[in-house]
């Protein structure tokens, strides 16, 4: 079957123009052209799935048939093998040893650091003052992911540098991604920033692994997880490079994705008043005037409604797979090798799945609608043998900074605001006031 070209294609850049000024625009449009669709990045032919049920086959049902893509190939030299970008039976290897760190039981303990964090961050707040939220955001997730990982004292001068250096890794990492392999060797700003973040980071962590091993005590944060976990079949622990490696991959993952599902959180509840007055409701229903647990968050129902709703509204916009072997995508058969492209943002957007795609409604995920969704329709955490590990942990994380923050106060926009995308959506400017609930 032969594979519709995208439009905009540019000789010897291909489509990389067209993705880095449009984005999520671009993306949202493949549809219209078929379920698989060729898309150049620069010289790099890469196969473009626009289906639900051919995101589901790529990230579940063939699973096995695919590693990580050209994307992450280019941040192996800098994130080297964490569960993000490791592969085969070194990927299954390091997830069985990581695994009792998100544990339920784990969590619980976890979401005492979330509600202390999101409770110091909002008394620092006066009436009328305007705040610039997805700093806020940022701010707060990067001190709950450090403070879950780094729990001593030279753990503190560790969150200090990843909130210092985390966003340029993120942010020019996926510039990086998109461009042609000599860009990231031009002597340009983006990626001197980057290299630079990169470095300082390494330098603390590995600094405090080091620490940790003089000591051998048992802190009970997740670096001291990852330093006691041993592979079931040989015994074996990880290296001080693969503790390193697995850290910065809970830092860029575990950061990014809560931070910005925070800020669009108030922004939206904000523009749409009758959601935030059931979700007011339902926050001093469940709570009354006590801090929010662990326990409340499945109690909070409405809540975890307009959480998924943001996910499916500003979710990562594109990962990529390469094919193991020879792969049938809807009658279109790839060979081994081949690079294909799912983008949770345009599966979340697409009005064959959700009516109306652009309007903010919780309602989409009561239990009789979100049941009929089908499968592939909704991914902000992949799916499959490469679901985030850390969804149950950023999912709690999410509700319980939103109960937190929404029992006291209300944001109040100040101004329009813009979106630009890197990996994901970002707020630009999010400025909102905060107004006290009493």
């Amino acid at each position: 079957m032969p594979v519709p070209v995208a439009p905009g294609r540019w000789p010897l850049i291909g489509h990389t123009p067209a993705m880095l000024r449009k984005r999520a625009e671009f993306t949202s449009t493949l549809r219209d052209h078929g379920e698989v669709v060729e898309v150049d990045l620069g010289p790099m032919r890469t196969y473009f799935v626009t289906s639900p049920r051919l995101a589901h086959q790529v990230l579940v049902t063939d699973g096995s048939k695919f590693r990580k893509g050209a994307m992450f190939d280019k941040f192996q030299p800098y994130l080297g093998t964490g569960l993000l970008l490791s592969n085969g039976e070194f990927h299954r290897r390091q997830r069985r040893m990581l695994q009792p760190a998100f544990h339920r039981d784990r969590i619980a303990r976890y979401a005492e650091t979330m509600v202390r964090a999101a409770s110091a961050l909002t008394s620092e707040w006066q009436p009328g003052e305007v705040r610039v939220v997805e700093n806020d955001m940022q701010a707060l997730a990067v001190t709950i992911v450090g403070e879950a990982l780094f729990s001593t004292e030279m753990g503190k001068r560790a969150i200090e540098e990843v909130r210092r250096s985390i966003f340029v890794v993120i942010k020019q990492g996926m510039v990086r991604a998109l461009s042609p392999s000599f860009v990231e060797r031009l002597p340009i700003p983006g990626n001197r920033q980057f290299d630079e973040a990169i470095e300082r980071m390494k330098a603390i962590v590995l600094e405090v692994i080091a620490s940790w091993r003089a000591d051998g005590v048992d802190h009970g944060d997740l670096l001291s997880m990852l330093l006691l976990a041993q592979d079931e079949d040989s015994g074996a622990g990880m290296t001080d490079q693969q503790t390193y490696d697995e850290v910065l991959t809970l830092l860029t993952a575990g950061i990014e994705t809560t931070a910005l599902a925070l800020a669009w959180i108030f922004h939206e509840i904000a523009r749409n008043p009758d959601v935030e007055q059931r979700l007011h409701t339902e926050i001093d229903e469940v709570l009354g005037d006590r801090p929010v647990t662990f326990a409340d968050v499945s109690r909070l129902t409405y809540t975890g409604q307009v959480v998924n709703e943001v996910l499916r509204m500003y979710p990562v916009w594109f990962v990529m797979r390469r094919t193991l072997t020879e792969v049938d995508l809807g009658g279109v058969v790839l060979p081994a090798g081949a690079e294909v492209i799912v983008s949770p943002h345009a599966v979340h957007f697409d009005p064959r799945s959700f009516n109306d795609p652009e309007r903010f409604d919780p309602d989409r995920w009561s239990p009789d609608r979100a049941e009929q969704l089908p499968k592939g329709a909704f991914i902000p955490f992949g799916a499959g043998n490469r679901q985030c590990l850390g969804n149950l942990f950023a999912q709690t994380e999410i509700a319980m900074t939103v109960a937190t923050v929404a029992a006291r106060w209300r944001l109040v926009p100040v101004q329009p605001v813009r979106v630009k995308f890197t990996s994901a959506a970002y707020p630009s400017g999010l400025l909102m006031k905060a107004v006290p609930r009493n």
